[in-house]
């Protein structure tokens, strides 16, 4: 299993306000970031845990969370 520990401290935010459901514009306002920075860290993200989008990312998050 990928490591979430790869992740930078801003990857690992918005990767939580991901798996509470909220769209990039969303995070964005959240985190007081543009829309396309959290673009780019969600594709930093992908590239990180080996995953191809969004529901594959959250499930691999709640999965090491022990949730899922």
């Amino acid at each position: 299993m990928p490591d979430l520990k790869l992740l930078t401290p801003r990857e690992c935010e918005v990767l939580t306000h991901l798996a509470q459901g909220q769209q990039n514009k969303e995070i964005a306002l959240a985190l007081g970031i543009a829309e396309h920075t959290v673009e780019n860290h969600l594709k930093h993200i992908y590239h990180k845990l080996g995953v191809q989008n969004r529901v594959e990312a959250v499930l691999l998050f709640w999965k090491h969370h022990g949730e899922g």
